[in-house]
């Protein structure tokens, strides 16, 4: 009898281990080459449901360090010498609908922040692109200096992202939303998702506090939260949403309206104007020195705004900068921020330049445009940033027309025989030194000359 009894009892057991297995794989998908698969049947796919799914593990992250959260609570810890000694980062397990059922990430003073679901088998999300959503709950609980983003890494070279900082401001001190994002937002043609290493990245900047719960992949999903169409992103007009250049950007903005306009009151035509980004921003810093020697002369305008896209630089001119002056050149560079932030497809980033380049011409009809070829980064030429820059500009050469937009490609001046950037050149391998702007005037001098000639 006792027999009989231990005999069912090893039954049911086995029974119970084939039925969890069945579940885990509804879930997690079976492993093929190591890579977790979902039958086609599968309706959701849970990554953070009260626990990680399968084996995956909790990293709460800065852009120095990392630490697992494998208790209730974890910091970043700080290097010996930290880049940003203020900024804190930690993670803790909270609670929405049960006591731990949902993480809570705090920043504060950080360039960057973020929590990630990582080292589990690589999840094979091909049957839920078509019409599938990523989907959890979230709580902004304060975003008032912050910005906040969502990402998932489908492979190597493979990061797509969403910046949601503007609809998070608006739901901080809401409660508990949910969000349900269509794949569409973070796939591109010829992206392969059969190996996706993180499902899911929650990414922060400048101070804020957000608690995610129920993260899962729906097969079906109705969307309710928008986001950019990467074919069209570069060329639709925007204002730089990060929460680092909320601040200053449309301070900075209003600024060179108001500078245009008092040189137009006085009678001082600008004959010179730069359009760009942080690199272009930079002649007023560490460049100043080579400006006031080369271009001080002809009341030169410097519009470079750090961070801006291609569709930042088409808002500012959409929105008044180069209006009412009539330089001879205006000298444009701009997209190395839609690689660096986007790794973005060549061919979009080129269409953003183009898009700009009409933008001026409208605007500044008697205006000789040159347009420079995106300046090197990446310490090394076969660095990934660096090709997709070299690819961008082997595109935006045939702009030129050389009669009113002309293309200039200096970049092998800043750099040595062997193709490497050296950081007295460029310090952290994309912005100049005093160093690098004499080597950008002096390089561009004997073309700048004949454009300004009479």
């Amino acid at each position: 009898m006792i027999s009989r009894l231990f005999a069912r009892v090893r039954r049911l057991q086995r029974l119970t281990l084939l039925a969890s297995i069945a579940l885990m794989g509804a879930c997690a998908g079976p492993a093929v080459d190591g890579a977790a698969r979902q039958p086609q049947a599968t309706r959701e796919l849970p990554v953070y449901v009260g626990r990680p799914a399968a084996t995956w593990r909790i990293t709460v992250a800065d852009f120095e360090s990392q630490q697992e959260l494998s208790g209730l609570a974890a910091i970043v810890p700080k290097p010996a010498t930290p880049r940003v000694p203020a900024s804190r980062v930690s993670a803790s397990v909270s609670g929405k609908d049960g006591a731990r059922d949902a993480l809570t990430l705090h920043w504060q003073d950080a360039w960057y922040a973020s929590l990630r679901l990582e080292g589990g088998p690589t999840m094979d999300l091909r049957p839920f692109l078509a019409d599938g959503t990523l989907e959890f709950d979230l709580d902004v609980i304060d975003m008032a200096q912050g910005g906040v983003g969502f990402k998932l890494i489908c492979g190597p070279g493979c990061e797509r992202k969403v910046n949601h900082l503007l609809p998070a401001r608006a739901m901080a001190g809401k409660g508990w939303q949910h969000l349900s994002f269509a794949m569409r937002c973070f796939v591109r043609d010829g992206d392969d998702f059969s190996r996706v290493t993180q499902p899911f990245v929650l990414e922060g900047s400048g101070s804020g506090e957000v608690a995610v719960a129920n993260v899962r992949y729906v097969r079906h999903g109705k969307a309710n939260a928008s986001c950019p169409d990467y074919k069209t992103e570069s060329v639709t007009p925007g204002i730089l949403a990060q929460s680092w250049a909320m601040s200053w950007w449309l301070p900075r903005h209003a600024q060179k309206l108001q500078h245009v306009r008092q040189q137009r009151e006085a009678g001082r035509n600008i004959d010179l104007v730069f359009i760009g980004d942080s690199i272009t921003e930079g002649w007023e810093r560490e460049g100043q020195p080579v400006w006031d020697r080369h271009y001080k002369q002809h009341n030169a305008l410097a519009l470079g705004f750090g961070g801006d896209h291609t569709e930042n630089v088409l808002w500012r001119l959409q929105h008044g900068e180069i209006d009412g002056m009539s330089p001879k050149v205006a000298v444009l560079m701009i997209g190395t921020n839609n690689t660096g932030d986007r790794q973005e497809d060549p061919a979009t980033t080129a269409a953003g330049i183009r898009r700009n380049i009409d933008e001026i011409r409208q605007r500044l009809p008697a205006t000789k445009i040159l347009l420079l070829a995106i300046f090197p980064r990446d310490e090394k030429p076969n660095g990934a940033l660096r090709q997709i820059n070299d690819h961008i500009n082997d595109r935006i050469k045939s702009f030129a027309d050389d009669k009113q937009v002309f293309f200039l490609n200096i970049n092998a001046a800043f750099t040595n025989p062997d193709g490497t950037l050296s950081k007295d050149v460029m310090p952290d391998l994309l912005h100049l030194s005093e160093k690098g702007y004499d080597i950008w005037a002096r390089s561009m001098a004997p073309t700048l000359a004949k454009l300004l000639a009479p």
